[in-house]
């Protein structure tokens, strides 16, 4: 996401409102109308385990037209130790396009560089900007266009709170970051936020007025400190008191899946301020605009 313009970004986000209006009251199997993605085919690789990422860009494709090839990584050679250029390189013969859900953030860089065809980050240990556009996408639905708001992230400061640093200055508005200061989020990506992030860790502070309250997981797939982590965060924990020192119509976020009972209590998510169904919905509605972003391209 940091390598994409406001505009880009901009364009992408408004795609997307309009391809799920457009589309409302259809069959899920359905293709849109456009149909920008008809005859493509797009490769999506899975290092990790994945649920909303799979299904969302499987549906995405379909929507688009298009049609999709799943493999884990150790369906592929990649697991048995081809490099990922080579991978690359004989996928751009192959395929139209290639997402991935990567353990390693240079992993993608580098299939990204020697790749001929689009590359979307599905995640990584550094980002996770498809989630974030799904977000954003939510919280305009609900509380219209997102500059000028006040996002508050409670929790680890991690690859989707990276992603949220990336995009705050680009379409300026101001993100809150309360994290422990043993799991701050990278202090080059929060430079990058400019005066656009502030980074705290209280609570109470970040979330005091917010518009939008977000947490993810205290442990994330393939952290090995739990019990220290659990021990960490026991005081970042989004319930109701804390709901309450947010805005009076502030909504509550979390790209799933949920502790519940660590970082969010169910009061919350199952809350009338809770968004996070809506949120996982438009996972697909937004990378159907990324995708259409890059085939347009």
């Amino acid at each position: 996401m940091h390598r994409l313009s406001a505009e880009d970004l901009r364009a992408i986000l408004d795609d997307a409102h309009a391809r799920k209006a457009a589309r409302k009251g259809w069959p899920k199997g359905r293709a849109d109308a456009d149909a920008p993605a008809r005859d493509r085919v797009l490769a999506m690789i899975f290092e990790k385990n994945s649920t909303r990422t799979r299904f969302s860009f499987d549906a995405a494709i379909r929507q688009l037209g298009g049609s999709s090839i799943i493999a884990n990584s150790t369906d592929m050679q990649l697991g048995r130790g081809e490099p990922v250029e080579d991978t690359a390189k004989v996928l751009s013969r192959m395929v139209d396009a290639v997402m991935i859900r990567a353990n390693s953030h240079e992993d993608v860089e580098r299939f990204a560089r020697v790749s001929t065809v689009p590359v979307i980050n599905g995640l990584t240990d550094r980002s996770h900007p498809c989630q974030i556009l799904a977000d954003i996408m939510t919280i305009e639905e609900a509380k219209g266009p997102i500059a000028g708001k006040t996002i508050a992230w409670v929790g680890d400061g991690n690859n989707v709170c990276h992603s949220f640093m990336h995009a705050a200055p680009r379409l300026g508005f101001h993100f809150n970051v309360a994290c422990p200061a043993e799991y701050h989020p990278d202090l080059h990506d929060l430079a990058k936020g400019g005066n656009a992030v502030t980074l705290t860790a209280d609570p109470n502070e970040a979330v005091l007025g917010a518009d939008v309250v977000v947490t993810d997981t205290w442990v994330s797939m393939g952290d090995s400190d739990y019990e220290q982590r659990l021990h960490a965060f026991e005081t970042y924990g989004v319930d109701e008191a804390l709901m309450n020192k947010a805005d009076p119509a502030a909504v509550f976020l979390h790209c799933l899946p949920a502790h519940r009972g660590e970082e969010v209590t169910d009061a919350v998510i199952d809350g009338p301020r809770s968004l996070v169904w809506d949120e996982a919905e438009n996972r697909i509605h937004a990378q159907k605009a990324v995708l259409a972003w890059c085939f347009a391209g």
